[in-house]
């Protein structure tokens, strides 16, 4: 469990980024970070581990708080950050520095991500393009089987087939036991893996807050994603845009009609519509006074 409670943070004096957030995160998910640019995403990642330290309230990650940095919590959570060093080593000697740090890494798991991803362990790190040096810190993140497993735009340098792996890989590596957080803007490299879903939204201070936290099912139940020749104006529609044949549309869903989520069209209604959405979802979302 990941709970942060009322937190506050900014990197400028009187600009605060967060200002009284609430959100809570359960074991044996994996939640999608989703989030304008500039909204926090990579930041709130690093307060969850560890890395940046509240201006005011608390975060706690199991019987942890992050800030504290003790080896008990470390050796149970990772964090594949977007932007990365890497020695000039062999990937096998990258694995044999860093996997005991972790009590729970397995090795057979990681050599098994390698040869997925079409790598060898002789290769060295510093050889490698960015989107293979990638794969290697998400293999070895998954093999370290912590309770937290961070990724911070993971599917950025990745080919369209690695990341259909992507998905296939970390959808094997969840278990009841595991959270797993994925901040990204390419929502649809991840739209069939990621549920629930978290969105972040401006509010009327200027801070960014959790606007959505929702699953895919309860989204679904409340709204209708779909495609009309015209706007109908007794169809409560929160956000359109022209497409081919007419318009695609997200609307109200008030006669439970089932709908496939396009995760692309809720970001944006979301940011369109906050305070509508806060009204429909006040059941499962934790949104700020806008």
């Amino acid at each position: 469990m990941i709970k942060l409670s009322n937190v506050s943070f900014g990197y400028q004096r009187g600009r605060p980024l967060y200002e009284g957030l609430d959100l809570s995160l359960s074991t044996g998910s994996i939640y999608g970070l989703l989030g304008p640019n500039g909204a926090g995403k990579s930041t709130l990642l690093r307060l969850v581990s560890g890395l940046l330290y509240p201006k005011s309230g608390t975060i706690r990650v199991g019987d942890y708080l992050p800030g504290n940095r003790q080896p008990a919590f470390l050796e149970d959570m990772f964090l594949v950050p977007e932007e990365f060093y890497m020695p000039s080593v062999r990937i096998r000697q990258f694995v044999d520095s860093n996997a005991p740090f972790y009590p729970r890494f397995d090795r057979e798991q990681m050599k098994n991500y390698i040869q997925e991803f079409g790598l060898t362990d002789n290769q060295k790190l510093n050889e490698l393009s960015y989107g293979q040096k990638k794969k290697v810190l998400i293999g070895f993140g998954l093999a370290t089987n912590t309770a937290v497993l961070l990724m911070d735009e993971p599917t950025n340098g990745l080919d369209i087939p690695s990341k259909s792996q992507f998905r296939r890989l970390v959808a094997g590596a969840v278990d009841e036991r595991r959270t797993v957080v994925i901040s990204t803007h390419q929502v649809r490299d991840l739209e069939t893996l990621i549920d629930p879903v978290v969105i972040l939204a401006e509010n009327s201070r200027s801070n960014m807050t959790v606007a959505l936290k929702a699953s895919v099912e309860a989204i679904t139940a409340k709204l209708w994603f779909g495609m009309v020749s015209e706007l109908d104006t007794n169809r409560p529609i929160l956000y359109s845009e022209r497409a081919i044949g007419g318009y695609a549309i997200v609307a109200e869903n008030l006669t439970g009609e089932p709908s496939r989520l396009d995760l692309e069209r809720l970001f944006n209604t979301v940011q369109a519509e906050p305070r509508r959405i806060s009204q429909l979802f006040s059941d499962t979302s934790i949104y700020a006074t806008l």
